[in-house]
């Protein structure tokens, strides 16, 4: 499999490196394309033994091409892409909010993938989800599986209009737990504690109660009562979390990035 990929930012490296890194692609059969020439130049000096290359029609020898450019620059680059993709490629899209109809549209090709991964997919640990337009072949959906579990997990969808719920579910997610580990790190500094052992704390429980929940077969609900004894301490500080409607306010703010994914694609 050949693979060129349009925007080497964090996301596109990331799944650069694990293709790389799974044996999916060889290095002489990865592309990473620039903007420009000082642009392919600095990609050359970040990624050695790396083919690098502006936008040329070479890019429709390539099986896949990725295109990982912020959503706002689609509009830049569609041209370019379009001037150049063969009909039997298939253009797999990690731009939020931008749906499969307006890819296929504005670079006039039918074989569109639409991706929306997250952050953990740096470390390998992401999670993906993605959708493919009818007129991709199963054959070909189940090679860009592969190529997207690289990174993690992946998870089909049918139903393309759900991937503006898992951009604000699980493509965002990763910001919400930070905030809320930023908030318990300021409380324990508050309660005496350095910065460093107030985090040490913060992210040690984070990651001993993720291992809990993912290898546990009980319920979130059960977890915490297990924790939350009557009257005790865990108690006192869910109590305060319920009266300032923590919950209430989690979920209107993943509502708010599920509008906003929507309201990229009319951008």
């Amino acid at each position: 499999m050949r693979i060129a990929i349009l925007g080497c930012g964090n996301m596109g490296m990331a799944f650069a490196k694990s293709f790389l890194h799974y044996n999916l692609v060889s290095r002489p059969d990865l592309l990473l394309l620039g903007r420009h020439l000082d642009h392919c130049q600095r990609l050359t000096d970040a990624h050695p033994g790396l083919p690098v290359a502006e936008m040329t029609p070479a890019v429709g020898n390539y099986d896949v091409v990725l295109v990982a450019v912020k959503p706002q620059d689609f509009g830049k680059v569609a041209e370019g892409l379009r001037a150049v993709l063969q009909p039997g490629q298939v253009v797999v899209s990690i731009m939020a909010g931008i749906p499969i109809a307006r890819l296929q549209r504005e670079l006039n090709h039918r074989q569109i993938m639409r991706a929306m991964p997250n952050t953990p997919a740096l470390l390998g640990m992401g999670i993906t989800g993605f959708s493919a337009a009818p007129e991709v072949e199963r054959s070909r959906l189940h090679q860009v599986e592969n190529l997207l579990n690289a990174t993690g997990r992946s998870i089909f969808l049918e139903d393309e209009s759900l991937l503006d719920a898992v951009t604000a579910v699980s493509g965002s997610g990763p910001a919400y737990f930070y905030y809320i580990v930023q908030a318990m790190m300021q409380a324990g500094q508050e309660l005496g504690f350095s910065e460093s052992v107030a985090g040490l704390l913060v992210k040690q429980t984070m990651l001993g109660a993720y291992h809990l929940l993912n290898t546990s077969d009980k319920t979130p609900d059960e977890l915490i009562a297990a924790v939350a004894s009557k009257g005790g301490t865990t108690e006192a500080a869910l109590r305060e979390f319920r009266a300032g409607n923590l919950a209430e306010t989690l979920t209107a703010g993943i509502k708010a990035a599920q509008h906003r994914a929507t309201e990229l694609a009319r951008e």
